[in-house]
C-alpha cells in the first residue's frame, strides 16, 4: 500500500498530533513510497534495523524511535544509524506515548487484555495524557495466578513482590518505568500493580504500601503494543506484518 495512506491512518488512529511527547512521533524517517511489509520492534537501533531489512521490511514500526529532545548532529553511531535507514530506503514510524495511551492497541490496554482484566479508568498523566489503566477482575483472582498469566501471555517477570492481599480484584498497569507511581496505585485501591522496571530506591514501597508488585521489565512490558497495532494493520489493510523480539534484558 502507499506509505502516505498508511501514515495518515496511523497518525489519526494514534492521535499523533494531539498527544505531547518527548520528541516528534509518527514518520521519523521517510523511505520507500510503497509499503509491502511492516516489521515491528520495540526499539529502532542497528540490530532492530538489520532485523527489519533481513525480513524484507519497507517500514519499521517501533515504540521507541530515534528523535528525542534537542536536535543531535548526524555523526558517530547516531549518524550511521540514520544512514542505514536512508541507504536502504526504510521508513521508520514511531509511537511512544500515543501507543502507551491507546485504548485498544496500546501497551497498557493490551496488557490488561492479556491478563484477563477489564479496563475501568485511566490515570498517571504524562505531559497531559493519562497512560496507565485501572482494571478489574469480575471475580477476585489469586495474585500468583496473575503472575502466571503474565509469564504465559507476555513474558518472564523480572521481579515479583507479593506484599498485598493473596487475591486481587483491582489492578493498576503502567508499562515501562512506573515504579514512582506505586503510592498512587495503592491510593486508587489497587491490590496489585503491574509495571516495567524499578530501582533500588523504590524496592520497599511495595511493603510500605501493602500492595502486590509485578515488574515485567521495561522492554517486555512494551512489546505488546507494537504487536497489537501491527496485527491490526495486517488485518485492516491485508499487509504483511512480523514482530521481531530483541530483548534487552532490562
Amino acid at each position: 500500500m502507499q506509505r502516505d495512506a498508511l501514515v495518515r491512518y496511523l497518525d489519526d488512529t494514534l492521535r499523533i498530533n494531539e498527544i505531547a511527547d518527548y520528541g516528534p512521533q509518527g514518520l521519523q524517517i521517510e523511505g520507500s513510497a510503497h509499503v509491502g511489509k511492516i516489521v515491528g520492534t520495540v526499539d529502532a537501533h542497528q540490530p532492530c534495523v538489520h532485523a527489519a531489512l533481513e525480513r524484507g521490511a519497507d517500514l519499521l514500526l517501533v515504540h521507541h524511535g530515534i528523535l528525542w529532545g534537542d536536535a543531535r548532529p548526524l555523526a558517530g553511531s547516531y549518524g550511521q544509524l540514520v544512514r542505514t535507514f536512508i541507504e536502504h530506503d526504510l521508513n521508520l514510524y514511531a509511537a511512544h506515548l500515543p501507543l502507551d495511551a491507546h485504548p485498544q492497541w496500546g501497551n497498557n490496554a493490551e496488557l490488561a487484555r492479556r491478563l484477563g482484566l477489564s479496563v475501568i479508568d485511566w490515570w498517571a498523566d504524562v505531559k497531559g495524557t493519562p497512560l496507565a489503566v485501572l482494571a478489574r477482575y469480575d471475580q477476585p483472582v489469586a495474585f500468583q495466578e496473575l503472575v502466571a498469566r503474565f509469564e504465559e501471555r507476555v513474558g518472564s517477570p523480572q521481579l515479583v513482590q507479593a506484599e498485598g492481599p493473596p487475591e486481587v480484584h483491582t489492578v493498576g498497569i503502567l508499562s515501562g518505568f512506573g515504579a514512582d507511581k506505586i503510592g498512587t496505585a495503592a491510593s486508587l485501591g489497587c491490590d496489585a500493580y503491574v509495571t516495567g522496571e524499578t530501582s533500588h530506591a523504590q524496592f520497599y514501597e511495595a511493603a510500605n504500601t501493602g500492595i502486590n508488585l509485578l515488574y515485567g521489565g521495561h522492554y517486555t512490558s512494551e512489546t505488546v503494543g507494537v504487536q497489537a497495532l501491527g496485527e491490526h494493520l495486517a488485518q485492516h489493510f491485508g499487509i504483511a506484518f512480523e514482530f521481531v523480539d530483541l530483548p534487552t534484558g532490562l
